[in-house]
């Protein structure tokens, strides 16, 4: 006979909707009623985003600390790689002072690619810790990449950048005076004014959106394999293990490749602002 625990337990558990909408969901300071809603707070992408901004800083201030002008270790040797494809890739596009863009670059490679790798960790880890600790099961969302507000943040911040090279670059006036003149002479300067705008605006869109759709996706495809395993069947659980370790592997290179792809948009971004029409 079935007893009433084991009986209520199968009553509550969630099914499969349930269960992806549960872990879709963000541990936040109010329930958000509307799509955009400026006073909600995501704290576990503000969490999340943050440490591994500091993660990202201590691992490049540890590398600079342990450099050594003589055979470089393996830690060494793959931080020297990283800052080199990106000061290659900084010199292909920015032509002028890269003081601080190409710093500003791989800071932004290795935030992103910290942020993208908290995928890796297993869906119901932070639930079963909840669950341990006797806090219930609240809405807990570790990857900071597959919430949209994260990338758009992201997103607007290279805009801010983008925005300041073309002042200091340009100056005022002469920034002004391309919004109003670029691209087509200054007789057409309202459809100037309004095209530009909109390239603005679609840049910083597209930058957010991008990196969101793919994490987004890969994020829902872990929670789907998750669910394969729950079947308890011999298809289920095979399916589960072989599905999920080359699901695994792919991401490794779309988690490498979508901080790659972000860098270097914020690098095409900023080298356009260098550029005069």
């Amino acid at each position: 006979m079935t007893s009433p625990t084991v009986e209520n337990a199968a009553a509550h558990a969630p099914n499969a909707g349930e269960y992806i909408q549960h872990h879709l969901g963000h541990l936040t300071n109010i329930h958000q009623g509307f799509i955009v809603d400026f006073s909600v707070i995501n704290y576990d992408t503000v969490f999340w985003s943050v440490l591994m901004g500091v993660i990202g800083v201590f691992v490049m201030w540890l590398g600079a600390r342990k450099a050594t002008s003589g055979v470089p270790g393996r830690f060494q040797g793959l931080l020297e790689t990283v800052v080199e494809m990106v000061e290659d890739q900084s010199k292909s596009i920015i032509h002028g002072d890269r003081k601080f863009i190409a710093p500003l670059a791989l800071t932004v490679f290795i935030w992103v690619f910290l942020m993208n790798c908290l995928d890796f960790l297993p869906v119901d880890l932070f639930a079963g810790l909840f669950r341990l600790l006797g806090m219930g099961e609240p809405h807990f969302r570790v990857v900071p990449t597959a919430d949209l507000n994260g990338t758009m943040g992201i997103a607007l911040g290279v805009l801010a950048v983008v925005l300041y090279y073309n002042v200091k670059i340009k100056g005022v006036g002469g920034w002004i005076h391309e919004l109003f003149a670029a691209p087509f002479g200054i007789w057409m300067a309202p459809f100037n004014f309004l095209l530009n705008m909109i390239e603005y605006a679609a840049r910083t869109v597209s930058l957010g959106m991008r990196l969101f759709g793919n994490m987004y996706a890969g994020e829902l495809l872990f929670l789907l394999i998750a669910l394969l395993g729950s079947t308890f069947t011999v298809f289920g659980i095979f399916g589960h293990i072989v599905a999920g370790s080359i699901w695994a592997i792919f991401h490794i290179l779309i988690v490498l490749l979508q901080a790659f792809i972000f860098m270097m948009l914020t690098l095409v971004y900023i080298g356009q602002a260098h550029e005069s029409h």
